[in-house]
């Protein structure tokens, strides 16, 4: 399972508050739940991080990382998850993040989209309403999606893992 893999991987509470860096958050980022692979925090991590890729932001990490503590989900998973949105995704989940507003809010733009950053800069007065907004709702719609998948890909995994407990042979179990 990837839950094995992924424990090797994270740091240990212990090990964390040796870091001076993250003192600066306070004591609740020392905490074991927000660092434990458990089935609410990783799928909080996967609402959590999922919403702010899809929020056009800059350093969507760090903010992914503090409100990952509020909402007990798990950091790491948390911090990675944003990167559902990187430099090869982008735009194209912008665009149909605008769609999105732009259909909500109603006010586009008149001249024919360009995937250009000089494009994007001149017209951004009048993009970013749409943009924020559709944003907004598809990080939403998208991290609540996927928090309810983990919930329940979880507990199929849990049922499916019982079943193959109760066929095995009762000397085969211990």
């Amino acid at each position: 399972m990837p839950k094995r893999y992924l424990k090797k991987l994270v740091p240990h509470p212990e090990k964390l508050k040796q870091s001076k860096a993250l003192g600066i958050l306070g004591a609740q980022i020392y905490e074991a739940d927000l660092w434990h692979l458990s089935r609410r925090s990783v799928a909080k991590a996967f609402w959590n991080g999922i919403f702010w890729a899809a929020i056009p932001m800059p350093f969507q990490m760090v903010v992914s990382a503090l409100f990952a503590i509020p909402l007990r989900a798990n950091i790491p998973l948390s911090i990675a998850l944003v990167w559902v949105t990187n430099p090869i995704t982008m735009p194209v989940v912008f665009y149909v993040n605008y769609l999105i507003g732009t259909w909500i809010v109603g006010n586009g733009i008149d001249s024919e989209f360009q995937m250009s950053v000089e494009w994007i800069w001149s017209q951004i007065e009048h993009i970013w309403i749409p943009l924020y907004v559709g944003s907004a709702v598809a990080g939403f719609v998208a991290g609540g999606v996927a928090y309810v998948s983990i919930l329940l890909l979880w507990r199929l995994h849990v049922i499916k893992r019982w079943k193959n407990r109760r066929r095995k042979p009762k000397e085969e179990r211990h």
